[in-house]
């Protein structure tokens, strides 16, 4: 922040700016001229500042308390063990087709009761019988891995 700049909130998202409700500071003829006039920022005052560091704690206390959700997910996913998937099998032990995401999906809802949506699930190339190591990305930051067993139908 320059000597001469003036803090402002702003109401709507100016681009190359902040976003709505960011603190940022401008130099005080584009605050004067055209910020406050368009209705995009208001002036930060000490009451201003208040509110904005509250909308910030209580959007960290959110994003804190999806994060614990998704911790508890991964823990339900481990408790339950393995998954079955059950496979049409050709010569040496071949699958038809392959195991998608969204069976390994259905398997995980029939089993938890947990909606998982397919797109979050990373599958290796399942081509053949066996137990393989599954991810499911729950979270930015959590992932769980689940073991999914294909059997002969």
């Amino acid at each position: 922040m320059a000597k001469s700049d003036v803090q402002v909130m702003l109401t709507k998202t100016v681009q190359k700016l902040g976003k709505v409700g960011e603190l940022v500071a401008v130099a005080p003829g584009y605050a004067r001229n055209y910020l406050l006039p368009q209705g995009l920022a208001v002036r930060a005052t000490p009451g201003v500042v208040k509110e904005v560091a509250r909308r910030q704690e209580a959007e960290r206390q959110r994003l804190v308390a999806i994060r614990q959700e998704a911790e508890k997910r991964k823990q339900a996913l481990a408790t339950i063990g393995g998954y079955t998937i059950a496979k049409t099998v050709g010569a040496n032990n071949a699958i038809f087709g392959s195991v998608t995401e969204r069976e390994v999906a259905q398997e995980i809802t029939t089993k938890t009761l947990m909606e998982i949506d397919h797109r979050d699930i990373e599958l290796p190339e399942i081509s053949t019988l066996g137990t393989y190591e599954v991810r499911i990305k729950l979270h930015a930051e959590v992932t769980a891995t689940i073991s999914v067993q294909v059997v002969a139908e």
